[in-house]
């Protein structure tokens, strides 16, 4: 895997604590660079923690409560705590209650004060924390949650944590605007002194949609979290709104994750439907730069399994993609807003452009920032990109991105010597062989070179 994302809805921070301190030590001890990204839980209507129950079964025609109460444990038999006091207010007799999205669906039949009493219509599992939304009349009921901040002071708190272990990316949940993102950032800048956390937005809601361009104009790259946007637009304009999302963030230069369901009976079963393989297949050929497993490396029973497949059907559709010479036709506008990033932007351009038509084997890009790896990214060449850099936290961050392979590398001004290094290192790994066409290009140099490793 490239990233590991810790989710703030489940375990506590001790426990994140564990798998980020986790991480850092393979990536020291086995030379990896996996990134990690806190995911933020955010303020929309969710389901308590079924009183430490790993799942619970509603079945049809049965009466649930769900309450703004607290209990003790044991909870109640058939009672679920919800986490938005407003709740018993807002919601009406006659109202659907769906349970993550419709893997269990409710109606209301009667309210009393807190308690909220509603019998299943579809039968399905409860899960801890799921994720709760009302529908009256065929809409998603919205006033329950436009009072709520998308930064709840739960989040405020994990991204604290997430500064002070030094997370690579914070991904912000249920995103309504671009001033959430901008004031998130500034925050950021102002706590971690000098760190380079990047803010990604996940697109989940309505009001994400209706606000798309500019809240992923003032993020560092987007995540298309399909699981709870299905559940506040219908089912059948997923897809489109995926696809969109994946094109205007390629357009403006951000990384882009496709997430959820991808292989969800995984989590229970060996192998994956040929519908998910299907649906995995589809956001490669959207060429989304990332694909995100959830549940099924999470809880599921078959991690590793999972993660093959998603990289065994990755790889043989973008394989697939070179063998039919299949250059999309998406027209990339320009994104430079100074003439020295102009001048990248174009030799990015012209090297992967040179790359498909020369049949290159590799790309290597020195760059400091990281800025240049990124726009030769955006072109999706159709050779291996090998990115150097001098930072640690560039190199991880890069790991979010489309085709790159990146190393961490002290270089020079002077070209040939960085060559002949990486030269050595890649040949040594086995990634590159002598007679091999490279095009090289330095956002120091501003320039394109083109040779056979010796």
């Amino acid at each position: 895997m490239n990233v590991a994302r810790v989710n703030m809805c489940h375990g506590d921070r001790e426990w994140h604590r564990g798998v980020i301190r986790a991480v850092r030590r393979l990536n020291e001890e086995k030379g990896f660079a996996v990134a990690v990204m806190m995911d933020t839980e955010g303020s929309e209507i969710h389901m308590g923690d079924l009183g430490g129950a790993a799942s619970a079964k509603a079945e049809d025609g049965e009466v649930w409560t769900f309450s703004v109460r607290a209990f003790g444990l044991p909870l109640p038999e058939r009672t679920i705590n919800v986490n938005y006091d407003g709740f018993a207010e807002d919601v009406r007799v006659g109202d659907e209650l769906l349970v993550d999205g419709g893997m269990a669906r409710f109606e209301v039949i009667e309210k009393l004060g807190p308690d909220v009493k509603c019998r299943c219509t579809d039968p399905g599992l409860l899960l801890p924390r799921a994720n709760l939304t009302f529908w009256r009349d065929g809409s998603i009921v919205r006033e329950r949650n436009a009072m709520l901040p998308t930064i709840s002071s739960k989040d405020w708190l994990d991204i604290d944590f997430g500064i002070a272990e030094g997370v690579d990316f914070i991904a912000v949940s249920f995103v309504k605007s671009a001033d959430v993102i901008k004031h998130l950032k500034s925050y950021i800048a102002a706590r971690s002194r000098g760190s380079d956390i990047s803010v990604l937005a996940k697109i989940e809601s309505i009001d994400s949609l209706k606000n798309l361009e500019e809240i992923i104009r003032a993020s560092d790259g987007a995540m298309v979290a399909r699981g709870d946007m299905g559940a506040q637009v219908p089912l059948e304009q997923v897809p489109s709104i995926q696809q969109k999302v994946v094109q205007l963030c390629r357009q403006l230069n951000k990384p882009v994750i496709v997430a959820s369901q991808l292989l969800e009976s995984m989590i229970e079963y060996p192998t994956p439907t040929r519908a998910e393989v299907a649906d995995v297949s589809e956001a490669v050929r959207q060429r989304a730069d990332a694909l995100m497993l959830s549940g099924e490396s999470a809880m599921g029973r078959y991690p590793e399994k999972s993660l093959s497949v998603l990289r065994s059907v990755s790889l043989r559709i973008e394989k697939w993609w070179r063998e039919e010479k299949r250059h999309e036709a998406l027209e990339l506008q320009g994104v430079s807003s100074s003439f020295s990033d102009k001048i990248s932007e174009e030799i990015c351009n012209s090297a992967a452009k040179m790359a498909n038509g020369l049949g290159a084997d590799a790309v290597f890009v020195f760059t400091k920032t990281g800025h240049m790896a990124s726009l030769l990214s955006r072109c999706r060449p159709d050779c291996p990109v090998f990115a150097f850099t001098t930072s640690t936290s560039v190199r991880r961050r890069l790991n979010l991105q489309w085709g790159l392979i990146p190393f961490r590398l002290s270089f020079s001004d002077d070209m040939e010597s960085n060559l002949n290094r990486t030269f050595s290192l890649l040949k040594a790994r086995g990634m590159i062989q002598s007679g091999d066409l490279v095009i090289a290009l330095s956002d120091m140099l501003q320039s394109i070179q083109v040779m056979n490793v010796p």
